[in-house]
Parts: structure tokens; sequence; C-alpha cells
């Protein structure tokens, strides 16, 4: 499903900085430290021409694909035996009800007080896209931080290179107006590029554990409660590194970096890791 358009200034300031950082870098980094019309310098600049092209394309895929909606006709099925996992509420164990928007909530499903909506596998509200990361966008959000990345920190190598090559000529002429882009470029890519490198990182985290960012939250409150009361809490959607990768990526290796979702299924039932031992303890 698609989102409509609507005006944002953080997607707006978004927009603006990698526009910003591409002309930098193509037009000033690579043509000071290469030649623009040199073999060296096209090759660099149709590189990063092409990672920002995908930047930029699942950027616009993540904020247009609506994160999952919660079908008014959701009934959790206490009875279905193919499903053993029902998320209950912390107090009264009754089934997860939706007060807002007059509805069960499917398993892994919360309400995005900004969206005003309940969302599928909600991961979290991102300001920088005016849309909840969830079930249908999260691997789109995942390749694009992946990219921006990438792009960062291609930019940045390019940044060093041209400044560390200067010639006594190009020394006189970033004096003047490329000094001033050198020094916002600089400013602008070393703490995005840290910033969206430990996102990467913990995404990747997040997924290895096939945990959403509020489920980890939930996770270390139920872990101290079990600890507290002498049980052993686990995550009961962690079915192991490798089919964590599969369940979130795709089963394709080959299109984990594509915003190909077909994989994710209707995000109202997800496998548990208590289905999985079930299923290894009856094939003995």
């Amino acid at each position: 499903m698609k989102r409509g358009f609507r005006f944002s200034l953080p997607v707006t300031v978004v927009i603006t900085a990698v526009g910003y950082v591409y002309v930098s870098t193509v037009f000033v980094f690579v043509d000071q430290w290469f030649g623009l019309w040199s073999s060296p310098g096209i090759m660099n600049a149709v590189a990063f021409t092409g990672v920002a092209i995908a930047c930029v394309f699942n950027y616009a895929v993540a904020i247009y694909t609506d994160p999952g909606r919660v079908p008014a006709t959701f009934m959790p099925d206490v009875e279905d035996a193919d499903n053993p996992v029902h998320e209950i509420k912390r107090k009264g164990g009754d089934l997860r009800y939706c007060q807002k928007c007059s509805h069960y909530k499917p398993p892994r499903a919360h309400h995005c007080r900004v969206c005003k909506r309940c969302v599928l596998r909600m991961d979290h509200h991102c300001i920088w896209m005016n849309t909840c990361v969830g079930h249908a966008n999260y691997k789109v959000f995942f390749i694009f931080v992946l990219y921006a990345v990438i792009a960062c920190i291609y930019s940045l190598v390019l940044l060093v290179g041209s400044l560390t090559n200067d010639s006594a000529k190009d020394e006189k002429e970033s004096e003047g107006s490329f000094r001033t882009i050198y020094v916002i470029s600089g400013l602008l890519l070393v703490p995005l590029t840290v910033a969206l490198s430990v996102l990467l990182a913990w995404h990747i985290y997040l997924i290895l554990r096939n945990k959403t960012t509020i489920e980890y939250h939930e996770g270390v409150r139920a872990m101290w409660l079990a600890e507290k009361g002498g049980d052993d809490y686990s995550h009961p959607y962690d079915l192991g590194a490798y089919e964590n990768l599969i369940s979130a990526l795709g089963p394709n290796v080959l299109c984990w970096v594509c915003p190909r979702s077909r994989h994710m299924g209707s995000g109202l039932r997800f496998p548990s890791a208590y289905e999985k031992k079930a299923g290894a303890s009856a094939s003995k």
C-alpha cells in the first residue's frame, strides 16, 4: 500500500543534505582529486552516482510504502493450533486491544501516537521519514540506511583524498569558495557517518535477534522481571541468526540489498521459537 504526499520539514532537510553531499562530492572532491573528465574521475563519479541513486530510491520507497495497517476485521483465534503464540497485556492477561483504534492488536503490532493508528510489527516512528518503520517498509528502511552509510564513507574518502592531493594551485583555489564547501561537508559528513553507522549496527543486531526496537526495550524489562522471579526469558521470535536474516531480508541472498519484500507475509502472525522447537520434537 502506498501513502499520499505530505510536506515534511525533516524530509526536506534530508533531501537537501543528500543533494548537497552529492554535488560537493562529484563536482568538487572528485574533480579536485582526479579531474572530473579523467578516467578515474568518471569511474568515481559514476560509482558514487549509482550509490546516491540507490540511497534516494530506497528512501523514497520507505517513505511512500505504508508500514502495515491492521485490518478492521482482525480477530485473534485463541483456538488456532497453528498459532500457539498470543500476546497479552502485562496487567490482567487479556488479549491486547487498542482502545484508540477499537480493534485487537496482532502479535508485534503497536499503536503509534504520531500516525494515530496501529502499525504491524512496529519498530519505531521515524521523523526523518515522516512515517513509521513497520512490517511492510522495514527491509527497505534498512537498505536505505545501508546505502546511506556507504555513500557517506565514500564521500568522506573522496573528501580526504582530494584534500591530501591538492597541489599549490589547488590550495589557492580552495582558499576561496572550495574551502567553505570542504568545511561544511566535513561538518556534515563526519557526524552523519558516525550516527548512520551506529544506526546500521543497531539494526543488524536487531535483525540477527529478530527483534524490533520496541521489542528490545520490552525484552529488557521482561528479562529483569524473569530474573527477579527466578525464571529464564527468551525472545519468542528468535529463530536463530540465519533464519532471522531470512525472515527480515528474504530467502534469496542476492535480493538482500534490493527493496523486494514479497516474502514478508501478512504481518498478522509470525513463526516463533516455540513452533520451531515443537516441530523439531515432532520430527524425532
